[in-house]
Order: C-alpha cells, then structure tokens, then sequence
C-alpha cells in the first residue's frame, strides 16, 4: 500500500504541475489517436495513417506506416501491427503478427503460434480486448488463444505495455487490443482470400493429408449518404499439422546398482508417436454503424468462431527396463547411460484420438451520442460466450492381454541417446501384422477398475486374470463453458483552449462465470477376458515410425471404435477423485469506476502530452467444486463445498510523453497493474488420489509414492507489480524509427504451487491400495503412506526488468538505389523471477526478431527470424489436469514472396495479388528439457510449412 500511496501522490503532483502551465499551452497542435480505452474511441487504421494523402502507399510498406503512427501518436508506450487492408495483415493469424513485436515472444503449440508472452509474461497474465472490450478465450484458463483470430478479421492490432485508467481488461504484462474494421471509416471493398497449404513432412499415419486451405471473403461498404455502414468477412480453414513426437518419463539413478555404471541416470520410460492433426475453423464476423449526424453514432459488431482440432497418435508407451548388474549398457557420457539394450517389456502400441471442438460467440454494441460540444456521453454493452469439449482418447493394443498365457513375449530393444530423443534399433518384435496385434491392454494398468464386480467373471477368473489385466483404453474429457457480460458508461468532457484537453469519468459492470467438467471412462474391449484381432473395418493400413528406428506399426481408427460398442465404459467419475476435485465453476462480478484526465503543454521547445488517472476493481469472487476421496465401498465420494473473497484494488496510472521535436519522444509511465487469479487455482475443491502403478507404489520417497492430493483456493488476490517504464523514439521516415525502452516490475503479489508432505495413513484401504505385475502374479502394497499435498498460495514477491530495442529501416534513406529495401528488428533482454527462486511463467532471458524486406514495382519478398531462449509453459498432464513443462529456446525462420498486379495494364488482373510463404524454413523443434540437469525430456518435430496465397479485390 505504501508503494500505491507514492504512486497516487506522484499521480497528483504531476497533474497539479501541468495545470499550472495553462498559460504556455497552444491549441494548435495535431491531434492525437485515443487508445483503445473502450469501444469508443478505438480508432480504425485509416484514423491512424499519418502518411501524406497525395501518396499512395501500398503492401508491407503501408502495414509498417500504420503501425508505427499508432506507436507514434500514442500516449502511452505501446506496440502495434495493422493491416493495409480488409484481409491483409502480414501472417495468417494475429498471433503470427504478435509474435514478431519488439518486447513480445510466441509460443508455439501443436505446431503453430497460438500464445504470446508480453514482457516476459504468457497470456494468463495479458489482458486481451476486442475493440476495446474485454475478451474471453476457448483456453483452459484466462489466456486467449490468438491462434483462432484469422488475418481476414483484424484491421489492427495494439498491445499496451503501459496502462491508462480507461483500459478495461489489464494484465501484469500488458494488454493486447485486437481491433475489427470500421465501415464508416473505410473505403468500399470486396475482396476474395484463397490458400493452399502443405507440410514439408509427410503424414505418417495413412488417414490423415498434409494438405490444407484456407478461403475468406470480406466486404465493407457505405450506404444512405454514407450514414450506414456494413463490415462482413466469412472465412473457413483446415490446417494440418505433422508430429514427429518423442519423450522419456524420467532418469532413474537407482536402475543400475553395480558395475562401473552404478548409479547414473539411465532414460526409465519413453513414449514416441506419429501424430496427425488437422485444424478446422470457421469464421464469421459483422459490424454495422449507424451515423445519422454528427452527434450520434451506433455501432453493432458480433464475431462467431466454430472450431474442431482432430487427430491421433500412434506408437509406443512403454519402460525400458535395464539389468541392475549395467550389462546391458553400451555406452555412457560423465553420469549419463547413453545407449542400452533392454532386458524386455511386454510394449503397449498406444492409438490415442483426439476430438477438440469449441465455439466462441461475441455481440456488442456502443452508442456515442455528442451531448454538447464539449461533452460526450458513451454506453457499451457486451455478452460473451464460450464453449470447449476437449476429448482425448487411449486404445490400447500390443502382443495380447496381459496375465494370459497367450500372451507375446516382451519386446527387446536397443537405444542410443541423441539430441533428437531415442532412436531404437535391433527390436526384437514387430507390430505391423494384423494378424498378431491384438486390441487389448498389455500391461495390468487397471487398478482402479476394483470395485467394478461385472468383471469378476468365471471366466476372467478361469484364466487367472482380474480387475487389473480389463483396462483396454481411456478416454479424458473436459468440458469448459464461460459468459462474460459487460456494461460501461462514460462520460467525457473536452477542454477548451486549455492544458487540461478532457476528463473521462466511466463506470464498468462484468458478470463472468467459467467452469469446467472432468469426466473420464476406462475402457473394457468387448472380448474381454480375452482379446482379439482389429475389426477388419477399422483398419488403415500402417502408420510409420521409422524416423525413431520402431518400423511400421498397424493403424486403426480408435476414435470410430471408442464411440462405437466395441468398448465397455466404466465412469472413472465414481472411481478416481481427481476427477470431481477437479470440477468446478468459478463467478465473478466487478465494478470498475475508472476516472482520467488528458493533458498537454506546449512551449518552443517541447511538447508534454500523456494522461493521469486512476482506476479501481470492486471483485467479488465466489467458486463451487468437490471434496473428492475413496471411500470404504470403493466408489468416490464427493462433498460439495464453495468459498471466495471480496477484495478492491486501485489502480493509479500516469503516461507522460515529451515530444521534443524532429521525431523526438521521451515517454514515462508508472502506475499498477494486475491479473485476476487463475481460474484453475480458484477451484475451492480437492480430491485423495492414489497412483496405483507398481514403480510409484514401490517407491519410499514420498515425492514419487502413489499418494497425492491436490487443491485449489478461492481466496486468492491478484497478481499485482508496481511498474516505471523510460523510452526514448526517434522517428526519421514514414516508415522509420528507432527506439529504446527500459522497464521495471516490482511483484508485490504473485499466487504459486505449494507442496507439503503429509500423512495418508487415514485413507488406507487394504486391497485396493495396491499394485499388481503385469502378469498379475505379484502384489505390492504402498511402501510409504507419505506423500505429497498441494495447494495454491499468494503473498510470494518478485521483479522483472528489461531493455527493448528496436527499429525499422527503409534502405531508401541511404540511396536512392535501395529504394523499395527494408529491414526491422527488436530485440529484448529480460531478467528477473520470484523471491523463492522459481521463474515466470512465459520469461524468456533473450528475445531477437528481425525481418528483411524488398517491395517494388509490384514484387515483394521478405525473410524474418524470430528467436527466443529457454522459458517455462506448461501443458495438458494426466486426467485433464495443468502441468508446468520447460521448453527449451528455439529460433523460427520464415519467408515470403509475392507479387500485386496493381500496376498492370490488364484490368482484370489489377486486383489480384499473389503470394507464396514458407514457414520453420530450417525444421526447427520443439524441445522440452529438465530445469535442472538439462537433460531432454520431449521433442517434436513438425517440418516445414508452405501456403499458396491467392487474393483479390473485385473492388
């Protein structure tokens, strides 16, 4: 609070200071663009050009004009990216335009950019509006997925790295502001967006292409004497996406207890897939303005998304088991085994689906209305909603059942470490031949199945097999819903003739509600106790696993056999808690009064601009889950519980801007900044889960023992930081400038993990918490009753500061021979991390993008590279929950060519322009590594990618 008080105090001080300068302002100095602090005022591209109106200025040159007047004219330091025209930004995607920003960094996932950190910060911690307006995700949590944005809708897109009170949405690494047309403030268009799509790795499952498309149409237009205007752009994609993907459970340094190899990390599990995904998404989306004078303006824009993202994985699962005595070790590096030859494992060829499907729904609408003419008055109004089903399946097939004497013998294979993952030779079985797989569980992997008597049959008991050998696949679904409905007020005053130019007083309600479901079913093949061939129509021929030395392994479609009849569902609901403790909604309601005041003050020798203000969060937050066990019947009992908080947060902000002249800017910023809790740390439920496979069960060290519970807490705060922002701009061309910026964020709350070991004893069940072989003749009981309980906390503190510099040059500058050549670059250098040692989530130490460009005479072509280091993200883990993954640093390559047949005299062809791009041109991977060691843990490689772009105006 002490922090706050100086802010608020400094706040003050600073606009007393620049009232008193009243005498020395002028009124006749170019308008500033408002920022996008609500509806409003957000202004379109066309509002922002600063390029002369004589000059026509076309492609990338006028993309990189518009932008840098936003950057230019703002008050506040912010970065931004914009399209010439309707259909026309840069990538395909907002997220691949964020991405190349100076200070920000994109995250790719399943092989496209989808997150974007903001100063070191993944979009958790972003606020993210539309138009102004806060905006809700198809994600697990708060983040947007930029990904599901196409090009086709956006006519600019500005993220705030300083705040103003006005902001609607606010996070402690910024906001990003994705912004639609305006058709009253555009010219006529209708223009016509085609793609073709390829991947440069082929797929290696035979039911899925590498081949995609992409159409869009957009089309804006005035009416009425230009009082009504009419926006709309439908676009569909199908995206496909190829996985070479390999990953190890661990590194064990008690497998090998002898021998000169005693005691060194030896790889204790992998798993390597071919994996095929394809990305549908289509898109609609409108705005329609009303102006019938000057003083009344009505604004109606909606945008639908549908989406599904379908795929599978093939391949194996499986320990790779290694004599103690180190015999089968082939060779070792300091304390690292690495290549062995297994002493054998019955491998489990898992076929894993996955069924995404979500929907995404925004409709507001904005009235301005000119009171006097000085005042004007603003409602907006806003409904949200979200819905996601994310399906991920698991069939299981091998050598058979495991415990039947009918079984195949284990599998015996070599490896050898590489950079790359595994890479296997010498196996000493194959899973090509129909005729020899069999759909069936390979390993006892059922524990939990116990309490399901309907297989305790006389014939499962006849071939000596249970509960444990009837688990034959799974299926994880979670299931998320959200609304977010808004209202805001505002008032505006303008100063006539004075260094006060106006007053924004507003008042903001949201009622937003997200909540998740965690449903699971163990799957039972049919022919359970015995096992079986794959339906012969649900074969596809084989799927290739060649690229990790494993050979062709048999394809069947597991998702056509998982809805079918082929599989008893047994609700995993009733048998593990983690599911109902998993399951929650979480409400809440805020009122947001926001009060700001615009200044500037110009004397000979420099001009001061910017805004101070303040803003206040009135939240009240309340969640509803379970408390989630075992109980003595051995079903889940489940107590429903809710909890919450009450809190208020004011916010202080001052932008303040010294525009010296000749393209000369210095801006300073402080004010405070927050993120609302994460919604997967506010679930108020918790379950008692015990891991019942034979390594955990075994294990005397409670970290990696059977017993875990987890939980969340609804009464968590924000994440808040104090920040000062410095930057000095230089702006020498149109399309020109250089800049530098240095920030600092002093964390004052930040909400983490925390661990304890506790005492299980109480929820001991003898003969179920157990574990069985995978021949189903050995038992183990819990070798500890410790183990590991985890909730979530605030109160840890922090900071993070950094330097960004950037810059774009038009080589015209130098000579007039370079005309048409270009290039941009940023680059960021970010420290910092919280008090107990832990990093941010989304911080990456080093950040570089740099793009060289050459457009001319219709021809264009640029080549960009965008490079991060190590950061921390996380993933999808087991029964749908969150897990925090490493990622190794990575740089991206891509390229484009294209030509605009604008200046041609053939008149059919003057709308037409075409392009070809190809993206990850150096097959770079994405690569997950242990925090400590380094060691690899995962990899995937997705290849490179080429679209065929063809686009064109019919007017």
């Amino acid at each position: 609070m002490t922090t706050t008080r100086h802010l608020l105090a400094c706040s003050t001080a600073a606009f007393a200071l620049f009232a008193s300068g009243a005498a020395l302002a002028q009124t006749n100095v170019v308008p500033e663009p408002a920022p996008a602090t609500d509806p409003a005022v957000a202004p379109s591209v066309d509002q922002d050009a600063s390029a002369p109106q004589d000059i026509i200025v076309t492609g990338l040159r006028a993309s990189l004009e518009r932008a840098q007047a936003i950057k230019k004219n703002s008050t506040s330091v912010v970065e931004a990216v914009s399209a010439e025209d309707i259909g026309k930004l840069p990538q395909s995607s907002v997220a691949d335009s964020l991405g190349r920003l100076a200070g920000l960094a994109g995250e790719r996932r399943s092989g496209r950019i989808s997150g974007i950190s903001v100063r070191g910060f993944r979009e958790d911690f972003v606020g993210t509006t539309l138009n102004g307006r806060e905006l809700i995700g198809i994600g697990d949590n708060r983040g947007v997925e930029y990904d599901l944005y196409p090009a086709e809708i956006v006519g600019s897109a500005v993220v705030y790295k300083t705040p103003d009170a006005g902001l609607t949405a606010m996070g402690v690494g910024g906001t990003v502001d994705i912004r639609t047309v305006r058709p009253l403030e555009r010219k006529r268009a209708l223009i016509v967006n085609g793609s073709v799509e390829q991947n440069g790795q082929p797929s290696r499952n035979p039911d899925f292409s590498n081949r995609g498309y992409r159409v869009a149409l957009s089309f804006s237009d005035k009416f009425a004497n230009d009082t009504i205007g009419v926006a709309l752009t439908a676009a569909t994609t199908s995206s496909p996406v190829q996985n070479q993907f390999s990953s190890v459970w661990g590194y064990d340094d008690g497998a090998i207890t002898s021998g000169p190899n005693a005691g060194k990390d030896v790889v204790s599990g992998y798993e390597a897939a071919a994996r095929s995904r394809v990305l549908k998404r289509n898109t609609i989306a409108g705005v329609l303005q009303w102006r019938p004078d000057e003083k009344f303006t009505a604004t109606a824009d909606a945008l639908y998304i549908d989406f599904s993202d379908k795929g599978i994985s093939r391949g194996f699962i499986e320990q790779l088991p290694v004599a103690s005595n180190g015999s089968g070790v082939l060779g070792s590096s300091g304390n690292l085994v690495t290549s062995a030859r297994t002493t054998g494992y019955n491998s489990v060829l898992r076929s894993d689906p996955l069924d995404k499907q979500g929907k995404l729904f925004v409709v507001g609408g904005n009235f301005d209305y000119a009171a006097t003419s000085n005042l004007d008055l603003t409602l907006d109004v806003s409904h949200s909603e979200s819905s996601k089903n994310d399906t991920r399946g698991e069939s299981y097939s091998g050598l058979g059942r495991a415990g039947l004497k009918s079984q195949g013998p284990n599998t015996i294979r070599q490896w050898n470490y590489t950079d790359r993952g595994l890479m296997f030779s010498n196996n000493s079985q194959s899973f090509d031949n129909y005729g020899v797989v069999k759909l069936a569980g390979p390993q006892s992997w059922g524990g939990s199945l116990a309490p399901i008597t309907e297989l305790d049959t006389p014939a499962a008991r006849a071939a000596g097999i249970g509960f444990a050998q009837a688990q034959d696949g799974f299926v994880n679904s979670a299931l998320f819903d959200e609304f977010l409905n808004a209202a805001r007020l505002q008032a505006n005053y303008r100063f006539d003739d004075s260094v006060l130019k106006s007053i924004s007083v507003a008042l903001r309600y949201s009622d937003h509600k997200k909540s998740k479901t965690n449903q699971g079913f163990f799957l039972t093949a049919q022919t359970y106790p015995s096992d079986g061939p794959i339906p012969e129509n649900a074969r596809r021929g084989v799927a290739d696993l060649g690229w990790a030395g494993l050979g062709n392994v048999v394809a069947y479609d597991a998702l056509g056999l998982i809805n079918s009849d082929f599989y008893r569902r047994w609700d995993a609901g009733a048998l593990e808690p983690d599911r109902l403790g998993d399951t929650y909604a979480i409400r809440e309601k805020v009122w947001q009064p926001s009060i700001k005041a615009d200044f500037e003050v110009t004397t000979d020798a420099v001009r001061m601009f910017g805004n101070v203000g303040v803003q206040a969060l009135i939240t009240d937050q309340r969640g509803t889950g379970f408390t989630s066990l075992v109980g003595p019947n051995l079903r889940v009992q489940a107590t429903p519980i809710a909890d919450g908080a009450k809190y208020t947060r004011v916010l202080p902000s001052m932008n303040l801007n010294f525009d010296l002249g000749n393209g000369h800017t210095v801006r300073f910023a402080a004010s405070k900044v927050v993120s609302r809790p994460r919604i997967d740390f506010l679930n108020p439920g918790s379950s008692v889960k015990f891991r019942n496979n034979v390594a955990e069960v075994t294990s005397t060290d409670p970290a990696r023992g059977p017993w875990l519970s987890t939980g969340g807490n609804a009464r968590l705060r924000p994440y808040e930081a104090n920040q000062l922002d410095l930057s000095y701009e230089f702006y020498f061309a149109p399309d020109g400038f250089v800049s530098a910026s240095g920030f600092y964020k002093k964390l004052v709350n930040w909400n983490i993990q925390s661990s304890t070991i506790r005492d299980y004893r109480q929820f001991y069940i003898p003969g179920y918490h157990q574990a069985v072989s995978s021949d189903g003749q050995t038992v183990y009981t819990p070798a500890t009753f410790l183990g590991v309980d985890t909730t979530y906390r605030g109160g840890l503190r922090g900071e993070v500061k950094g330097i960004e510099l950037q810059g774009s040059f038009p080589l015209r500058i130098l000579t007039g021979a370079l005309d048409g050549f270009g290039l941009t670059g940023a680059a960021a250098l970010t420290d910092g991390g919280l008090d107990n040692g832990q990093d941010i989530p989304g911080l990456s130490a080093r950040v570089f993008q740099g793009t060289a460009y050459f457009e001319k005479y219709g021809f264009s072509a640029r080549v960009s590279a965008n490079s991060r280091s190590k950061w921390v993200s996380e993933d999808r883990g087991g029964s749908n929950t969150i897990a925090p993954l490493n990622r190794s640093g990575q740089t991206l390559v891509d390229a484009q060519i294209g030509y605009d047949f604008a200046g041609t005299d053939i008149r059919y062809l003057k709308g037409l322009r075409v392009s070809l791009q190809a993206m990850n041109l150096t097959n770079a991977r994405d690569t997950y590594s242990d925090s400590e060691t380094g060691l690899f843990l995962r990899n995937e490689q997705f290849g490179r990618n080429f679209m065929l772009n063809l686009t064109y105006a019919i007017f």
